[in-house]
């Protein structure tokens, strides 16, 4: 399943000036989400969610990637990086 986050904060047309688009832009704008998940957050229909996400698309304004994929190369790093820090900390006291 794709999960959808923004690149770039779009102007809508006017078609698009309702809460619901904009709940989904904020949604997209925060982390990866799927497009069940934007159904739920937006209220709308299956089919509105997918035009929505295809004019995004085609303006270059979306980044996808399948579930489960980290957010970066670097993404399963950072708990190692904390352990680190951490161990690191309590040597010295």
């Amino acid at each position: 399943m794709k999960h959808f986050k923004l690149r770039a904060w779009p102007d809508l047309p006017p078609t698009f000036h309702r809460t619901a688009f904009k709940r989904m832009l904020h949604q997209m704008s925060q982390r990866y989400v799927s497009v069940p998940h934007l159904m739920q957050e937006s209220g709308l229909a299956r089919a509105e969610v997918l035009h929505f996400l295809g004019m995004l698309a085609e303006r270059d304004l979306l980044r996808e990637r399948e579930q489960g994929a980290p957010d970066s190369v670097f993404g399963n790093l950072r708990a190692i990086e904390w352990l680190r820090r951490t161990f690191i900390a309590e040597e010295r006291a």
